[in-house]
């Protein structure tokens, strides 16, 4: 895997740079500036003789993968999907090898992250009805060979009560081991004897099956707002391709809306049903199909602890904010696990 540390992700070495400026033929860099929105991957705009970019040094995914993803957006582009291609090195790569780090570049696209709450219910139904397309343009994609063939049948881990107790009681300790005492840890603790006590309370409500129901296929993976632009109140761009893979499409749909009108601790079902509804005017998904992703990703937040283990097992303090808002999303959603299937269902 691609890595960089913490410290070093708001930094670009001047050697590192001048390699950079030279694999792209820029010219020089007049200005550069870090762009902190990104939570795993490394951002700056470059304004250069020749125009303004985007950098992006990718930590969170293998080379062979970012370039398999780099090489379906042109495609993606032609057919009015809001992409950014990325630009070629002069030696024809998608991908710049320097420094021991991957780099892409993008030319520059305007606009501004919004939250999805932010969005007027017109464009969250456009939003929806843009991740259908999407979708269903990553499948072309793929009949003509610029992404592997689909499985007939996929899988998903439905993480075992007992296993999920075991992970709370392992970040128990570490906030005990290597904790500070700070306000954070004192959270953390405390929220993790109440995730605990879930688990056992709501063990019968996760799903049976290791077969999420609906359709799959190629899906981009992170479609959250810090990953789209809007212009003008239309949608400019769809950032950060570097998780695209095969998953349940219910999957998707409902990660996006949760990331996108799940915020304040509380979901905005008028949003997400509108949501919905625009995606299923371009991909007719079951409403069961969605039911069905909505319970798999509660459990899936009720019995995973990533930004915990993050922060106590490799001292990035990333997310820990996140971490803190999920909770507060999970505890109010899992006292209204119909409600939020039925704004699903009727999306």
């Amino acid at each position: 895997m691609i890595d960089a540390t913490v410290a070093a992700r708001s930094d670009i070495a001047d050697s590192v740079l001048s390699e950079l400026i030279d694999a792209y033929d820029l010219g020089g860099v007049r200005e550069r500036r870090y762009l902190a929105d990104g939570l795993m991957n490394a951002n700056w705009r470059l304004d250069t003789p020749v125009g303004s970019f985007a950098l992006k040094r990718v930590t969170d995914a293998s080379l062979e993968r970012l370039q398999r993803n780099l090489g379906v957006l042109a495609a993606l582009g032609a057919e009015g999907v809001p992409v950014s291609a990325p630009i070629l090195t002069i030696s024809g790569s998608l991908v710049a090898q320097v420094g021991g780090g991957a780099w892409c570049l993008f030319p520059w696209v305007a606009g501004s992250h919004v939250r999805g709450v932010d969005l007027t219910l017109i464009q969250v139904n456009a939003l929806g009805v843009h991740l259908g397309r999407l979708h269903a343009s990553l499948g072309r994609a793929c009949g003509r060979g610029l992404l592997p063939g689909v499985p007939e049948t996929i899988s998903a881990d439905v993480t075992s009560p007992e296993r999920a107790v075991e992970k709370a009681g392992r970040l128990s300790a570490a906030v005990r081991d290597k904790g500070t005492g700070s306000d954070f840890d004192k959270e953390v603790a405390a929220a993790l004897d109440h995730r605990r006590a879930l688990v056992f309370k709501y063990a019968d409500h996760r799903p049976r099956s290791s077969t999420p129901e609906g359709d799959h296929g190629w899906t981009h993976g992170d479609v959250q707002y810090r990953n789209l632009l809007w212009e003008g109140g239309e949608l400019a761009a769809v950032l950060d391709w570097d998780r695209v893979a095969v998953r349940p499409y219910a999957e998707e749909v409902v990660r996006t809306a949760q990331v996108q009108f799940g915020v304040g601790g509380v979901f905005d079902l008028a949003r997400v049903s509108a949501f919905v509804g625009g995606y299923r005017s371009v991909v007719p998904l079951e409403p069961s199909a969605l039911v069905d992703g909505v319970r798999r990703l509660w459990w899936k937040r009720v019995t995973d602890f990533w930004q915990l283990e993050f922060h106590y097992d490799r001292g990035d303090f990333s997310f820990d904010e996140l971490f803190t808002a999920d909770e507060v999303l999970l505890h109010w959603w899992t006292d209204r696990l119909d409600q939020v299937e039925d704004a699903f269902a009727a999306g």
